[in-house]
């Protein structure tokens, strides 16, 4: 361990790989709220936080297990889940009168197409205004889902045996993996059409 008289131990959830505090010290400067996005082995979490003198405040949030709700089928962790995600939270956020935020992906790497990203495309997709390069957003495909579904088909055809195994919780929910671009786009409407017709009734009173 480092030692000297100038030597300054880092805080707890800096020490603990939690906190960059030169990036949370930029986020707060910006006077915005935050879009923040985190994974886990098994879900994706996002919220829409703002600072305040007691604390962070969280407006709107969630993580993927409410795509349920909308009848999602596929994996909880992927590419089209982290965009729909994003597409839910982003809704609840403008509904809860936010416009604009900066993404907070924590000490994530900002990896070009990463799952982060594809959370911040679905809260694009939704209205919120946020800072961002277009060579970090996934293609249109790889967020629907394209590659697995195309994975999927052959593996059926080449070893069906392994394409249970591979895709079992797929099959378990009753979703064709092939299928998956198709079932996005009817989740993605579905998302859409809730939060749209909650929008126009808020604007309407």
């Amino acid at each position: 361990m480092a030692r000297g008289g100038r030597y300054k131990v880092p805080f707890r959830r800096r020490r603990e790989g939690l906190t960059n505090y030169r990036k949370r010290r930029r986020y707060l400067l910006s006077r915005k709220p935050r879009l923040v996005v985190r994974k886990t082995n098994r879900h994706i979490i996002a919220q829409v936080v703002v600072a305040k003198p007691q604390g962070d405040v969280t407006v709107a949030g969630a993580d993927t297990r409410v795509l349920a709700k909308f009848g999602w089928k596929g994996d909880e962790n992927n590419t089209a889940a982290a965009y729909l995600l994003g597409l839910v939270v982003g809704y609840k956020a403008r509904a809860r009168g936010v416009k604009e935020a900066i993404l907070d992906i924590g000490l994530h790497r900002p990896t070009p197409g990463a799952r982060v990203f594809a959370v911040l495309k679905g809260a694009l997709d939704a209205g919120l205004e946020i800072p961002h390069g277009e060579d970090v957003l996934p293609d249109e495909e790889r967020i629907k889902g394209e590659h697995v579904a195309q994975y999927a088909e052959k593996l059926k055809e080449e070893n069906p045996e392994a394409y249970k195994a591979r895709f079992s919780r797929y099959l378990q929910r009753g979703l064709e993996p092939e299928r998956l671009p198709e079932h996005f786009d009817e989740v993605k409407k579905k998302i859409a059409e809730h939060y749209e017709k909650r929008l126009a009734k808020a604007a309407a009173q």
